[in-house]
Order: C-alpha cells, then sequence, then structure tokens
C-alpha cells in the first residue's frame, strides 16, 4: 500500500474482532475502492486516519466482518407474506379472531381473504383442514399459508374458484388434502399442489413489490446483514426486479442468487437455470442451484427412515430420487455449486451419499435444513464434504423441550432429540453456516446468534432450552454468519484482514462476550457494504441514551 495514497474511510475501534480466530485488537481498519487496505494498531492510527477521507470513531464499540444470511427468500417470501400475518399466533381462537378482523377490513366485492405464517399448533388435536374458517369468512374465498411456507389451507369458496374438486396426480409428496370420501379438506401440500390455487390469487403491481423488496432488503442491513444467499428465483420476473431496483440505487446489501430446479422439472428447465449462472448486477449474482429433496415433518412431507407417528413423512419430493442425482452430477461437472432442502434423516443420508459419489473437482455441495439425523447419517454428512447450513431459530421457535409441538410429535421422542445438531456437526468437523430462511423466521441475526447459544428463544429465560447439549460457542455462532458462510459455498472470506472484502458490521457490544439475550437487542452502528455505509446510527444510538460506544 502506497503510504501516501488517500484512503476512503477509516473506521476506529477498541474492539476490532480481526482474522481467521476473530482475535480483538484495537485500533483503525482502513477501507479504500471497496477494501480492506490495512487492520492497524495503535501505532499506526495517526498515519491511517491522516490519509483517510473520512475517519468514524466508534470508541468501544465491537467492529465484526459483515454478517451474511445462509438462505433467505427475500423475492418468494414478499409474495406469500401477505395478507394477516399470524406469525407467533398458536391457538384456535386467536388465529380465528384475527382471521375475521382482517377479513372485515378486506371485505371488496371478490377479494380473497389471504395470510400466512400459520403455526401447526394453532389446531391443536384437530385434523388439518379448512375448518379454520367455519363461521367466520361467511364462503368468502381465502388462502393461508403455514408458517413453513410448504402448505397452505384453502377455504371452500376458494377451492371452487380454482375448479379443485378431489385430489390431483401431483410428482413426490406434492398432494391435494382429501378426506376419507374424496373430498378436499383444504389443506395443499408442497409447492405442486399450492401452485394450483396461489396462481389464480390477485397480482400485485411491479411497482408495489419492488417497493416491498427494497424495504426487507433495507431491514436486514439495519439488522446487520451485509448479504444473503437467496435460495430460489422467486418469480419469473425476479432479476427484472433486482435490475429496476438497481436503477433507483444500489442494493442495501448483496445477493447471491442459487435458483432452484425442482421436481418434474424438464430437461429444458434444468438448462434454462444453467443459462442464468454468472448474471449479475452491482450487488447480486446468479451463482449455485437450489434442489429439494424432501418436504417438512410439520406437514408430513419430509423423506424419513421410518414413517412419522401419523403414518406420513414416506416419501422424497421427486417421484424418483434417482432424477435428482443426476442433476446434481450435471451441475457438479459444470463446476456449480448446490444447496439441497433435506430435512428427514432419509433425505439427508441420501443427498450426502449422493455428494458422496460425485468425483472431486474442488466442487463444494451444501445440505440445507438438517432437522434430524442419527449418528450414522450425521457420520455420513461429515464423510461426504458435504456442508452445511442450518437455523437456529427453527429449533428455538418452532418446538419445545417437553416434545408437545407437532414438529416433535410427528417425530417420536427418539428422532425429537436429534433435533437440529448443529453442535454435533461443528464438533464433528462440519462446516456450519447459519441463517434464517425468511420469511420463515425473522431475518435478525442477532436473534438468531443468540438463539444458537441457548436453544430457545432470545430475550426467554423462563423457556427450557431444546437440546441444550447442541448449543453453539459464542465464536461458532458468529463464525456461521461469517467465515463458516464463506466455507459453505467453497470460498474465502469473513475475516477483517488486508485485502479482505470490506463487508463490516459494528455492534454497540462484542457478540463474543456479551450475554447472548443482551446481544439480541445489541444496537447496530455501522453496516458496510463494499466500503459503503449503507446503515449509520452511530448518531441516533447516542440521541437515545445508550451508553456511549
Amino acid at each position: 500500500m502506497n503510504p501516501n495514497h488517500p484512503i476512503d474511510l477509516a473506521i476506529v475501534s477498541t474492539s476490532i474482532l480481526t482474522g481467521a480466530d476473530l482475535a480483538k485488537v484495537q485500533g483503525v481498519v482502513a477501507i479504500d475502492a471497496g477494501r480492506v487496505v490495512a487492520v492497524g494498531s495503535s501505532d499506526s492510527l495517526q498515519e491511517l486516519t491522516a490519509r483517510a477521507r473520512r475517519v468514524i470513531d466508534v470508541g468501544g464499540a465491537t467492529v465484526v466482518p459483515g454478517l451474511i444470511d445462509a438462505h433467505i427468500h427475500p423475492i418468494l417470501g414478499g409474495e406469500f407474506a401477505r395478507g394477516a400475518d399470524l406469525s407467533g399466533v398458536t391457538t384456535w381462537d386467536a388465529a380465528r379472531s384475527l382471521l375475521a378482523e382482517h377479513a372485515a377490513t378486506h371485505s371488496g366485492d371478490g377479494e380473497w381473504v389471504l395470510g400466512w405464517g400459520l403455526d401447526p399448533a394453532v389446531y391443536g388435536t384437530r385434523p388439518f383442514s379448512n375448518a379454520l374458517f367455519d363461521g367466520i369468512l361467511d364462503g368468502r374465498r381465502a388462502y393461508v399459508t403455514f408458517f413453513d411456507g410448504h402448505a397452505a389451507v384453502v377455504s371452500a369458496a376458494g377451492l371452487a374458484a380454482a375448479g379443485l374438486s378431489g385430489a390431483r396426480d401431483l410428482p413426490g409428496s406434492s398432494r391435494v388434502g382429501v378426506d376419507a370420501h374424496g373430498r378436499p379438506t383444504g389443506m395443499l401440500f408442497e409447492s405442486a399442489a399450492m401452485n394450483l390455487v396461489s396462481r389464480g390469487l390477485p397480482e400485485r403491481g411491479f411497482g408495489e413489490r419492488l417497493d416491498d423488496l427494497h424495504q426487507i432488503l433495507t431491514q436486514m442491513a439495519s439488522s446487520g446483514l451485509v448479504a444473503g444467499q437467496m435460495l430460489d428465483l422467486g418469480t419469473p420476473d425476479a432479476l427484472d426486479l433486482l435490475e429496476a431496483l438497481e436503477e433507483r440505487a444500489d442494493l442495501p446489501i448483496r445477493l447471491r442468487i442459487s435458483p432452484w430446479i425442482m421436481p418434474g422439472d424438464t430437461a429444458e428447465d434444468v438448462e434454462r437455470v444453467i443459462g442464468l449462472q454468472g448474471r449479475h448486477g452491482r450487488r447480486w449474482h446468479v451463482h449455485g442451484v437450489k434442489l429439494m429433496m424432501d418436504g417438512t415433518i410439520d406437514n408430513g412431507t419430509a423423506w424419513l427412515f421410518e414413517p412419522d407417528t401419523q403414518g406420513e413423512s414416506r416419501q422424497p419430493l421427486w417421484t424418483d430420487p434417482l432424477d435428482l442425482t443426476s442433476v446434481l452430477r450435471r451441475l457438479h461437472d459444470l463446476r456449480i455449486p448446490t444447496a439441497t432442502h433435506a430435512i428427514g434423516d432419509r433425505a439427508v443420508s441420501f443427498i450426502a451419499e449422493a455428494i458422496s459419489r460425485l468425483p472431486p473437482n474442488g466442487t463444494v455441495h451444501r445440505i440445507e435444513h438438517i432437522e434430524t439425523i442419527p449418528d450414522g447419517v450425521l457420520d455420513q454428512v461429515v464423510a461426504s464434504g458435504a456442508t452445511t447450513s442450518l437455523q437456529p431459530t427453527h429449533c428455538a421457535l418452532y418446538s419445545r423441550a417437553d416434545h408437545s409441538d407437532n414438529w416433535s410429535q410427528r417425530l417420536g421422542t427418539e428422532r425429537a432429540n436429534h433435533a437440529w445438531r448443529t453442535g454435533d456437526l461443528r464438533r464433528a468437523g462440519a462446516v456450519v453456516a447459519l441463517g434464517s430462511d425468511w420469511p420463515i423466521a425473522p431475518h435478525d441475526p442477532r436473534g438468531i446468534i443468540a438463539a444458537a447459544q441457548t436453544r430457545r428463544p432470545a430475550g426467554r429465560p423462563d423457556i427450557e432450552p431444546v437440546q441444550p447439549q447442541q448449543a453453539l460457542s459464542a465464536r461458532a455462532a458468529l463464525e456461521g454468519y461469517t467465515s463458516q458462510y464463506w466455507l459453505s459455498v467453497g470460498e474465502t472470506g469473513g475475516t477483517i484482514e488486508a485485502g479482505a472484502r470490506a463487508d463490516l458490521t459494528v455492534f454497540l457490544d462484542d457478540p463474543l462476550e456479551t450475554d447472548p439475550d443482551d446481544f439480541s437487542s445489541s444496537p447496530v452502528l455501522l453496516t458496510v457494504v463494499d466500503g459503503e455505509i449503507v446503515v449509520d446510527n452511530l448518531a441516533a444510538v447516542l440521541t437515545q441514551g445508550a451508553t456511549t460506544p
């Protein structure tokens, strides 16, 4: 580095987590042209700050490598997170009350009643059906997605509008729910079934969707994220949305987009996704592919070695799972990394074995979710060379230590005790990236980093932890958003050192030393993407009377 050359930015702090070991130093992070050009100690502080066009002194606030969410759906999520927000509602009466209130304020002629975030806990011991709407919607068309995005419940009028009067022949575990007489119950399981109704829902305007996308990406940046991996294409015009958004301004965070290839997709569909690889804007690029091995345990569409307690979760999403391995091999030969949704133990085992059989060529493949696996399958994952991506808040928010939740009830005690084995995977040497799967769970990384350590919702010490032996250390949790993320996609990054991308997050508190519950609400002072400050809350935090950093 030329000692006389001006630099764009210098961030001064007494708490900078640097290098692969996140060692704390005090001094300055010097940034120029989107890269870290130096991490200076106190001795070089004066020289580096003197050359900077802008100097920001954050005092004792902690500068960490920029946080990256390994699994988000910012465009697709905007499509189904519509209408009444049922997130966090766990009782029948509360859900019906909220839906009735929403319907009363959306009573236009022919208007659909929409909702999202429905927790299976709402049904209690009742069977899943559109009885949820009885007596409150008066024959209205209604479509409500479950919290995991893998099922929806539709009113009788909504089914009639879609022409659904019975079962349909659909690929894999996708199905239209029917009763003993073959009449539809209102339940649609997995995308092939959900699409039978969702394609007829009212469309939102391009401008409205553009505003919503910008809003969610801004919220993500405000929570400390610098980037996210978008594991779908979202909608047919997703890249048009991104291009239009960049005509306004740079995206608040970077997006790595891995479009999915779904069961039933044709050879032409596969080649189309391959052809998208490398397409990019300023802060987004298409790289990688998402595959789907199974569905979810909550809806009985996962793939387990033994059926769940209701006799379900017996098959993969792909009618012939060998078709998926053929697609995987084609992508591998082209050196296209994949991320495969695999939740049930048999699904995880199958994809781990498929990955282990690929000839080494430097391409890294990742397994998403891994919700329940016995020791033998965990060993398979590690031996396969696959990396992993897990979502700690799926465990903390949607399962319970006493196994009273739907997920645990469906699995039974033994398999429920193998819940989200983040600790065992790390101890066995696996790469474990972390994320939210937004909108399935909140995207705020502070709460997720806390839940990874506590195995319960952040700020709720009254709730018993779920399998606390699987807790991550503070360091491992932070690495899940930084260096482990980059390893999970076969790249290097997630450190603050000379030559690194200038992606930084500045928290008021040190995530390695602060109580996890306290850290979950620690103010984000700065979010820096490619050397540009996209979030600056330093003055606001001080004005609100927070402790001076």
